[in-house]
């Protein structure tokens, strides 16, 4: 369907398959789709590779400062999707692991990694008609984006997604662990200091603990037809009210 030049920023708790619905927005729309997770996850890499995060978590700052100055990640297209690059080595593959997983969040909540992330997005967003998904991207990275998703579903709904996600990969992994993983993270992500995980006040949530992708891109569909049609209401009042369908709180 047809959409003008906009920012549609979807934010939302980890496995609530923000990646996916934003690729499928972005392919329906003909709009370039950037994963921010996967460049906080690229870092998180970058630092384990480098021995500047240990088992237990704890960051080595001044060696992951020293990695953030010469770190070139950067997306390239595939198709219709884009993959992380680090220089020339693609690392898609290696930031979907749950060892990535169980380190990116605190690695993502140093400032200096999240200014780091913000100035690719920012780059990338200058041309407008893109669909960013992450933590902060209506709240902080985007605040003017004209539309924002945030997106939720029950936790254990998540959990299941993200270990058959894993064991489609050939992970071995127990969804007790998966749920634990998945608990952590929301807490350090809401609780962190700089730019934590909130519900921007303009956005839409969208709760899909039970729902597929087809009735996902049929709600959006119609907040896009609402809002964006020349046929929607002029007073912003009535604009920001779309008349969702399920899965909307």
């Amino acid at each position: 369907m047809d959409a003008p030049d906009i920012i549609i920023a979807i934010d939302g708790f980890s496995s609530t398959g923000k990646s996916s619905f934003a690729k499928l927005v972005a392919k329906d729309l003909g709009f370039l789709y950037l994963d921010s997770g996967a460049l906080y996850r690229g870092v998180t890499l970058a630092a384990m590779e480098a021995g500047a995060i240990d088992e237990n978590r704890n960051i080595d700052l001044p060696a992951l400062e020293k990695i953030l100055c010469g770190l070139d990640l950067h997306f390239e297209r595939q198709g219709d999707a884009c993959v992380l690059y680090s220089g020339s080595r693609c690392i898609e593959k290696e930031i979907r692991t749950l060892a990535v997983s169980d380190k990116v969040s605190p690695v993502s909540a140093v400032g200096s990694v999240r200014n780091f992330v913000d100035g690719i997005l920012h780059r990338a967003g200058e041309s407008r008609r893109v669909v960013m998904d992450g933590r902060d991207i209506g709240t902080s990275v985007f605040p003017d984006a004209e539309l924002k998703i945030f997106m939720t579903a029950d936790p254990q709904v998540r959990a299941s997604r993200r270990a058959a996600e894993l064991k489609a990969k050939g992970e071995n992994v127990d969804i007790g662990e998966v749920l634990r993983n998945l608990q952590e993270r929301d807490y350090i992500d809401s609780h962190r200091e700089v730019s934590p995980l909130t519900k921007a006040e303009d956005a839409i949530v969208l709760d899909n603990s039970d729902m597929t992708f087809g009735d996902q891109m049929e709600w959006i569909r119609e907040i896009i037809r609402t809002r964006f049609s020349s046929a929607a209401p002029e007073s912003p009042e009535a604009a920001s009210e779309p008349q969702a369908k399920d899965g909307a709180r």
